[in-house]
């Protein structure tokens, strides 16, 4: 798709941007962990709604990849909403619990990011940059091992 190995100015910000409340939650609820149960389901709520962001670029690409077109793409259909399924469980666990699903769930994913490299052509940047954006957010997640009761 693209040969270029930076992202797009605009999808880095919006990327890395993204990370800021994943940062800030978590800073929060190590800093303040008297008022944990504020931060942490507001942390654990913004993981599960990335998680589910994240499914739907499969969707996506399913829908539109010029290399799906005509191939049989119910695999990738049925992938993109295991995220949300995920995301939306890990709000009715205890914390910890929770946590552990959402890590669970960006790591899954980005091995079907991988799995899907293989099947078609991505952007170059893509790979590198879900893989950073995932590291953060699963380092910000596990401080519920540490703030949460």
């Amino acid at each position: 798709m693209t040969s270029s190995p930076t992202s797009p100015t605009v999808v880095a910000w919006l990327g890395y941007g993204g990370l800021i409340p994943f940062l800030a939650l978590a800073g929060a609820s190590w800093l303040d962990p008297a008022h944990s149960a504020t931060w942490v389901p507001g942390l654990l709520a913004y993981g599960a709604v990335i998680l589910s962001f994240v499914g739907a670029l499969h969707w996506a690409f399913a829908m539109t990849h010029p290399q799906l077109q005509g191939v049989p793409s119910h695999p990738l259909y049925l992938w993109s909403v295991v995220p949300s399924l995920l995301g939306w469980a890990a709000l009715m666990l205890v914390p910890k619990a929770g946590a552990i699903l959402l890590i669970a769930g960006l790591l899954a994913h980005y091995r079907q990011d991988l799995r899907l490299a293989r099947m078609i052509e991505l952007p170059v940047w893509y790979l590198p940059l879900r893989l950073r954006l995932s590291v953060v957010a699963c380092l910000c997640l596990t401080v519920v091992f540490f703030t949460a009761g």
